[in-house]
């Protein structure tokens, strides 16, 4: 059979390692699609040129990981918010800290900075939004309304609106010229994790853990939208600079949606994991990803995805949905007006007012403090030639235009490639051989001296770094087929059982919960001494709040307890979220409860509701030590339980 060679729709393009510990934070540029900032738990900023493996930049001066990153429009700049709350804004151009800004009491979880003017926005786990002057080095206003952790903030093409998403399930809409809420959405059932303003029309796209994407009309303040079909939760959303079709990214899949009437044009299975963030360059969609402290870059190729016509059959309905009637190139909605001058003076004539009135505003001089901690930051560069090529001062002129960024090529589909990279020594040679359908001639293998180590981990390889292959094998030599099946098959068996039994306590707990009593199937599933049966149910009550009573938190705090302090990680994600849940929800019942006054005589639903709110009271106290134990620690977990301490905060009063 001949074999046919085309290229593919989408490919991994390259993997680093981005830090020395845990990647905590990235972003693409929007405006290239060429430049990535990652931020760890080493408490750094890199910044790298997408493909190519050396870091260009390394930016200090951080005491605590780095929890989201951004660049600003013309990714000159770029802000980073760390787990303690402070900011630091970077000039990449010159190489230099611009200011260090200090306002928030918890982590900083969302940023972004305005369109037009010298200002950004923070969003944090404290459920703040600070909107800040770069130039004063100062806060100017402060938003409050969300009640748990701000992980998404956007402002509005012509700068007037900012956006914020929110764990509390809603989106909301604020009017920076007035300095309040405009308007809630709150139809999403859960967290809403990334939300974008549409590049032209009055529209504003949102995804959330619930699984779905919703588009909202912002002339009328309704939902025009929602997707269904997404197979995790969705983590980036993008519309397509022309602003015909919206991009979605999920667990190893992009969609491409179009809206009025809902339809799905496109679906692509890409291998990218939870991606973190999409930008558009050359008809090409990058992506990333991160997994401990790797980054991956995948590319896909937009001239072979569908963005028109109708729906993927049985996406949405069995018929194709005809487009809609209105004429090619005419918008069904008001655009933004974009001002030409930068937004310094009346759009935050309002704000600057409000400030004056509150503390939150006062202006900021740079103190003795501020002055120490910038030079305790630094930018350093690791790579003079890409910072050269990519930072290129704008006041030098060039005599020669600058490079126009070409598309990745796509690897052919049925080629084969093959590479081992082995770490390089004084006198050590990489060896690489490529082999390709097209050629019938004989594989060609250079040697040549390997580059200083660069972090990059080729996405092609098929053999680990670091480990000796035959450190694994038999050693009598080569194994035998009696032999090699036998390592297959080793722990198989237990491993069948395991799942087979596991299967058969989920089977007893589906059909308890089909009679429709919540509580006795979630006893049922504690009472099988199986915490990964407990994290089954949870994982689907949690996003089901209304589900929860005050009866099913007696019953699972003691539980969480033992998955808060679980060596797997999953375990130790689901109790941090129904925890956040319950107290949340139940807390303030909890409190009222147990400080009321005795009631006259005899109120038996009364006493019954006390006991169980006393029960939940000594778990929760039970929770807290264990919580306060495991905030001081680092990383992601550290930031969540963080959260959970200032939750838990009221139990000690």
């Amino acid at each position: 059979m001949a074999l046919t060679n085309t290229t593919i729709t989408s490919w991994k393009l390259q993997e680093i390692v981005a830090h020395s510990s845990n990647v905590s934070s990235l972003v693409l540029g929007k405006a290239s699609g060429r430049l990535l900032a990652t931020g760890g738990e080493d408490c750094r900023v890199n910044i790298w040129a997408v493909s190519k493996p050396n870091c260009i930049m390394s930016l200090t001066g951080h005491t605590s990981p780095v929890e989201c990153i951004q660049f600003n429009s013309s990714e000159e700049r770029v802000v980073a918010g760390s787990q303690s709350g402070s900011l630091r804004l970077w000039d990449l151009e010159a190489a230099k800290i611009l200011r260090t800004l200090m306002g928030h009491k918890a982590s900083v979880c969302s940023l972004d900075f305005h369109p037009m003017g010298e200002y950004l926005a923070s969003g944090s786990v404290d459920s703040n939004i600070k909107l800040w002057d770069v130039r004063r080095k100062g806060c100017v206003f402060r938003y409050k309304g969300h009640t748990q952790p701000v992980h998404c903030l956007a402002f509005s093409p012509d700068g007037k609106w900012l956006a914020s998403a929110s764990d509390d399930s809603t989106i909301k809409l604020w009017d920076l010229i007035a300095g309040k809420m405009i308007t809630e959405f709150t139809s999403h059932t859960s967290a809403v994790n990334v939300v974008q303003f549409h590049p032209n029309e009055y529209l504003l796209a949102s995804g959330s853990a619930d699984r779905t994407v919703k588009l909202w009309d912002l002339e009328k303040f309704n939902m025009i939208g929602s997707s269904e079909g997404e197979t995790g939760a969705v983590r980036s959303i993008l519309f397509n600079p022309d602003g015909s079709c919206l991009y979605s990214g999920s667990e190893n899949t992009l969609r491409v949606y179009g809206w009025e009437p809902d339809r799905c044009f496109d679906v692509v299975h890409v291998g990218w994991g939870k991606v973190s963030d999409l930008a558009i360059s050359n008809n090409q969609m990058i992506a990333v990803s991160y997994s401990q402290n790797n980054v991956s870059w995948y590319v896909v190729d937009l001239s072979r995805v569908k963005k028109s016509g109708s729906v993927i059959q049985g996406l949405i309905q069995d018929k194709p949905i005809p487009a809609p009637t209105s004429a090619l190139g005419t918008t069904l909605r008001r655009n933004y007006e974009r001002p030409t001058t930068s937004c310094t003076g009346q759009e935050m004539k309002q704000s600057s007012e409000a400030d004056r009135r509150s503390p939150e505003g006062e202006r900021r001089s740079p103190s003795s403090e501020d002055e120490k901690e910038d030079k305790e930051s630094s930018a350093e560069i690791t790579n003079p030639e890409d910072y050269k090529e990519i930072f290129q001062p704008h006041s030098v002129i060039s005599r020669t235009p600058p490079k126009r960024t070409e598309p990745f090529p796509a690897p052919l589909e049925h080629s084969f490639s093959e590479s081992v990279l082995e770490k390089p020594g004084p006198h050590v040679l990489s060896v690489v051989v490529t082999t390709s359908v097209t050629s019938p001639s004989r594989p060609v293998v250079t040697t040549t001296k390997p580059k200083p180590s660069t972090g990059i981990i080729l996405s092609a390889r098929n053999e680990p770094i670091g480990l000796n292959a035959g450190d694994f094998l038999s050693v009598t030599g080569v194994m035998g087929d009696e032999e090699a099946l036998a390592q297959i098959r080793k722990g198989h068996d237990t491993m069948c059982v395991m799942l087979t039994s596991r299967y058969k306590n989920l089977d007893t707990v589906r059909s308890v919960w089909a009679s429709g009593d919540v509580k006795t199937s979630l006893d049922s599933a504690v009472s099988m001494n199986d915490l990964s049966i407990v994290v089954d149910v949870l994982n689907i009550l949690n996003l089901k709040p209304s589900l929860w009573k005050l009866d099913l938190c007696t019953s699972i705090l003691p539980q969480i307890e033992d998955l808060l302090q679980s060596k797997y990680e999953s375990y130790v994600q689901t109790g941090c979220i129904s925890l956040k849940l319950i107290l949340k929800r139940f807390w303030p019942l909890i409190s009222d409860t147990l400080a009321a006054p005795p009631s006259v005589g005899v109120d038996i639903t009364r006493e019954e509701r006390h006991q169980k709110c006393k029960a939940c009271y000594k778990q929760l106290k039970n929770l807290s030590n264990v919580v306060k134990n495991r905030a001081e620690q680092v990383g992601r977990h550290g930031s969540t339980f963080k959260e959970l301490q200032l939750l838990m905060a009221p139990l000690d009063c």
